[in-house]
């Protein structure tokens, strides 16, 4: 591709799929070179937010505060739902195709600088060329959520000035390890010596604090160096030098935003001194939050509700939201999945609250195709000794999972869209559908 010849973003997106390089060597010497040649660093404070679970929340409520506050935060997030543009807002709003453009051009110019080219995959070329449109916007401060682990994840090439790990749990093995042990020590991988790590999660692997304590890293524990309280109306929040009392809860629904809320709180008060965040702006950024995907009730008749949970731990968060959610006649869930998903839990924990499944092929080769989904649910079903007979189909997308649900439920039913990015983002594509069944006004 000759960049002098105008790309638009898709063009650019097509070109990053079609490099694919054979045998690469996993680390940050290629993506660290590239940036060293675009010549990438920020002038304002970093924060960077890894973790199994609760990354996403933890970025948008870090952004939302500090909107209210009156700064100007950029964000990177990643996967996208719907737009690829999704993975970056700066000042509160997604940039646009056209704003991308020319840090495509900047990435590549540098990769292929000299003839001296260097391979670089899908992830590792968007992350840069995002990281370089925010390197050069005028921000007071960048929340970069990390893709799969830390330690060799493309976010990785910036150094932090406050890490944040989340909950951390078993996915993503075959790149990060068997166990909640060996996934802790590469989330570990984005803690600088000498500066602050917030760790959320309140049981952490060991190996998480250990590296810690082995580079010196300023740790702040849940638990022990911030923490929560609260009642049915209200929540307080307490870190080293600092309390929050009388907080209304996060607009961000569910059981385990409390604790992501504990750990953008404790990151801002590590970087109090540069970023000075006032009680008005954590009341109004906490109330006005928002984040497609996760835990996202839309209302109308039936309900619907939108989470990208996508493994064992945050299935478990759904089912314990959906059950808080009082009495529904049936549940209709529309359900695709990765390959690599750990279907057996996922599928078991919230299957007592499903009365139908409609199962759907998603738009990538990762996925498991919507009959191996229904032969899978088959299996564990008979390995169980199921009692309750539980209708299923299959799919060839998402939209039309969500249309097979809308022809049987009933207006006091809910409809619960689950498994993957892509599942979510399949039923968002024409927008947020407002359900209206059909038999309502009949």
């Amino acid at each position: 591709m000759h960049t002098a010849t105008a790309k638009t973003l898709s063009d650019w997106l097509h070109h990053c799929e079609q490099l694919h390089p054979k045998n690469i060597e996993m680390g940050l010497e290629r993506v660290g070179e590239v940036a060293r040649r675009l010549q990438l660093s920020f002038k304002c404070p970093v924060i960077t937010v890894a973790g199994t679970n609760g990354k996403g929340s933890t970025c948008a409520m870090l952004e939302a505060i500090c909107l209210q506050a009156g700064y100007r935060p950029g964000v990177y997030t990643s996967p996208h739902l719907v737009h690829f543009e999704e993975r970056c807002r700066i000042h509160g709003e997604i940039v646009s195709a056209d704003a991308l453009v020319p840090h495509f051009e900047a990435v590549e110019r540098a990769r292929t600088q000299g003839g001296d080219e260097v391979s670089l995959t899908y992830f590792e070329f968007t992350t840069l060329a995002i990281l370089h449109l925010m390197s050069q916007a005028p921000l007071d401060v960048a929340i970069l959520e990390v893709g799969l682990g830390g330690r060799l994840d493309a976010t990785n090439v910036i150094d932090t000035d406050c890490a944040v790990i989340t909950s951390v749990d078993v996915d993503h093995v075959e790149f990060l390890g068997p166990d909640r042990e060996s996934i802790g020590r590469e989330k570990a991988g984005i803690m600088r010596t000498g500066r602050p790590v917030v760790v959320s999660d309140p049981v952490p692997p060991a190996s998480v604090i250990d590296r810690a304590r082995e580079i010196g890293a300023d740790l702040w524990r849940f638990g022990q160096d911030f923490n929560y309280t609260g009642d049915k109306q209200q929540w307080a929040w307490a870190g080293r030098g600092r309390r929050y009392a009388g907080l209304a809860y996060p607009a961000l629904r569910g059981a385990n935003q409390l604790l992501n809320a504990s750990g953008a709180l404790a990151a801002l008060e590590v970087l109090r001194e540069r970023l000075p965040i006032t009680a008005q702006a954590v009341r109004a950024g906490l109330a006005l939050v928002e984040l497609p995907g996760r835990f996202q009730i839309v209302p109308g008749q039936p309900a619907l509700v939108l989470d990208v949970a996508h493994n064992p731990h945050s299935v478990a968060a759904l089912t314990a939201n959906l059950d808080a959610m009082g009495y529904f006649p049936t549940t209709h869930a529309i359900f695709g999945a990765m390959a690599d998903k750990d279907l057996g839990p996922m599928l078991a924990k919230v299957a007592p609250l499903v009365d139908r499944w409609y199962f759907t092929d998603l738009d990538t080769p990762r996925a498991l195709k919507a009959q191996q989904l229904q032969q899978r649910w088959g299996a564990l079903q008979i390995a169980a000794g199921a009692k309750r007979e539980v209708p299923t189909s299959t799919h060839a997308s998402p939209l039309q999972a969500l249309a097979a649900a809308m022809e049987v439920a009933d207006p006091a039913d809910r409809i619960v869209v689950f498994g993957s990015f892509y599942t979510v983002g399949g039923v968002l594509q024409q927008g947020v559908p407002r359900l209206q069944a059909k038999h309502l006004g009949a």
